[in-house]
């Protein structure tokens, strides 16, 4: 017989947390590069630039698409 801890709702909770807590460590991971790459001064940091805004608002998104998510859960 299964304890609490091991339900599958609890189990499906923890991983939901676990996926918000890797898209969150992203969004950090994006904003230190959009730090690091500051003002651009060539061709090539604009286009990094570009791309990580593109990634940070697109995880940005499913943060708050797994929140929602997660909320709905509990």
């Amino acid at each position: 017989m299964g304890t609490q801890d091991s339900s599958p709702q609890r189990q499906d909770r923890k991983r939901h947390r676990a996926r918000i807590a890797r898209l969150e460590a992203d969004i950090a991971y994006f904003q230190a590069r959009l730090e690091f790459i500051g003002d651009p001064e060539n061709t090539n940091q604009l286009a990094q630039r570009k791309v990580f805004k593109a990634l940070h608002k697109s995880v940005a998104n499913k943060i708050l698409n797994a929140k929602k998510d997660y909320s709905e859960m509990l």
